[in-house]
């Protein structure tokens, strides 16, 4: 089975997800090599890629994973959300100390990924994460090797924001109404 990273109760409609409360796991400083491991989920293979929105569900803001933030992504041995690395880089949220050493140990390289040894974890793994339907593994290829993505850095994010905000007009995109004749 693959290590579960960022599956948190307040990310799903169902209670008792598998890494229980994202408010339990927030710290106030992250590990001293922490951009090293956002850069490592930001370079995640994607196995699901949902066209969806979210935000972040501590401050209700959106995020730089806001588009698409339940996609499921991996390496091989762990799985994680598409916005898992915004809450370790803005919460600094509990990472298992397994998944550290892994990353550590890896150089912080994405591996690649073989699918006969990947494809057993995936069947096993995706069920419990609410996906049963995507089991079976149907990659044909033998081995899928890291492919680049363009991921919007949380400074670039940050930066874009604001501009966005004057763009839209007060109260929402919606004109206001007419008042009604009386």
């Amino acid at each position: 089975m693959l290590g579960l990273l960022g599956f948190y109760d307040e990310l799903d409609d169902r209670p008792g997800r598998p890494n229980g409360s994202v408010r339990d796991a927030v710290q106030r400083i992250g590990e001293p090599d922490e951009a090293d491991l956002v850069a490592y989920l930001d370079t995640g293979h994607v196995l699901l890629d949902v066209m969806e929105g979210g935000h972040d569900v501590i401050t209700g803001s959106a995020h730089r994973h806001s588009l698409g933030c339940s996609s499921l992504v991996t390496d091989g041995t762990w799985l994680w959300r598409q916005d898992f690395p915004h809450y370790v880089e803005t919460h600094h949220v509990v990472l298992p100390e397994a998944f550290i050493e892994h990353v550590r140990g890896l150089n912080y390289q994405m591996p690649t990924l073989i699918t006969a040894q990947f494809a057993p974890h995936y069947n096993e793994t995706m069920p419990l994460v609410g996906w049963a339907a995507a089991v079976p593994w149907r990659s044909t290829a033998a081995a899928l090797e890291p492919a680049p993505r363009a991921v919007t850095s949380k400074a670039q994010f940050d930066a874009a924001m604001p501009a966005q905000e004057r763009n839209r007009p007060h109260g929402g995109w919606t004109k206001p109404r007419k008042p009604r004749r009386a």
